[in-house]
């Protein structure tokens, strides 16, 4: 029997990273190549002709599991029923922008998405917030839809976590498919810690870990680092454009593992409420490393974290738990 259509929303849906992301929804890269969807997409008036182009394009490529297509500028038409909600809207910092500033603008942009949602999405709708800053921009749409359960509210460190995974299968020059369980602790800022202890490599001989194959500790615990937290940085470098494409992709890797499940004795990375876990306060938005099952996350939980990882992660959590403060300022 053919599966109910899921209505899946995604705000910013005629910039970039929407442009990139709404035909890998409709080609069944999120939800599943049996999965029908009936695409929500918002944005702002002054991008409401090339809302109505990519609408256009949707309805030319004739996606199979296309049931449907909704483009407003209005956020309760794009909120309404939906299952799964992909926030790539939101105020990108300008050059010669106090952080606070756009720390201001984006509360008040996801304090009001937070209304919508609560009032008009479907029970049980699953939140990804991808528009930075992610973590706080999630945190704040928690507070502001307090019926939504803060398991929905999830921010996007997927992108960071394949970006190591990228890295890790260069450096060895195996497949990106053989390598797994690398962690993203943290923000998704510079600060955030690509932590490789736990992460292995699939070989003839079975699974081995990174850092025995690598055997290179200096470059591990430095270069490998900074090139995944700076990476962003050096694709608009390269691009002159952010990541587009790649954040798409993993947004979509994130919603079909925490709706499908994490294959076994594999965990991922996700932007989720932390319950104090691993000695990060709880109340903030921290990338934890997770396994999905039946729709649900759960931290995973008894790894043992060394002196290093335990400065780095409590530096990203002190990142955290500033901006959460300055996000409270600014509704004050």
């Amino acid at each position: 029997m053919a599966k109910e259509p899921m209505r899946v929303l995604v705000t910013g849906a005629a910039g970039q990273i929407g442009y990139a992301l709404v035909p890998m929804i409709a080609r069944g890269v999120m939800l599943g190549a049996d999965q029908p969807v009936i695409l929500h997409m918002l944005d702002i008036p002054p991008a409401a002709e090339a809302l109505n182009g990519v609408k256009m394009e949707l309805v030319d490529a004739a996606f199979p599991l296309l049931k449907g297509v909704v483009a407003t500028t209005d956020v309760v038409e794009a909120c309404t029923g939906v299952n799964v909600a992909v926030m790539v809207g939101g105020f990108p910092r300008k050059e010669g922008m106090e952080r606070k500033d756009v720390m201001s603008k984006n509360v008040s942009i996801y304090k009001a998405q937070a209304s919508a949602l609560e009032a008009h999405a479907a029970p049980n709708c699953k939140v990804l917030v991808v528009a930075n800053p992610a973590n706080t921009n999630a945190l704040i749409l928690k507070e502001f839809a307090p019926s939504i359960p803060e398991r929905n509210v999830t921010c996007l460190t997927r992108l960071d976590h394949n970006r190591a995974l990228g890295q890790i299968s260069e450096r060895l020059n195996v497949q990106v498919s053989d390598v797994k369980n690398v962690i993203i602790w943290g923000n998704h800022s510079s600060t955030q810690y690509p932590d490789v202890n736990h992460a292995t490599v699939k070989s003839s001989s079975g699974e081995k870990p990174v850092r025995e194959l690598i055997a290179d500790d200096a470059w591990l615990n430095g270069e490998f680092i900074t090139t995944v937290q700076q990476r962003g940085a050096a694709i608009i470098k390269a691009r002159k454009l952010s990541s587009a494409l790649s954040a798409a992709s993993s947004a979509c890797d994130h919603i079909r593992d925490w709706v499908l499940g994490t294959p076994e004795g594999t965990f991922v990375s996700m932007g989720v409420y932390s319950d104090g876990s691993y000695g990060v306060p709880a109340g903030l938005i921290y990338s934890f490393p997770v396994t999905c099952s039946g729709g649900e996350w759960k931290i995973v939980q008894g790894l043992p974290i060394d002196e290093f990882s335990r400065k780095k992660m409590d530096a990203t959590a002190q990142e955290l738990s500033e901006e959460k403060a300055l996000a409270y300022s600014c509704l004050e």
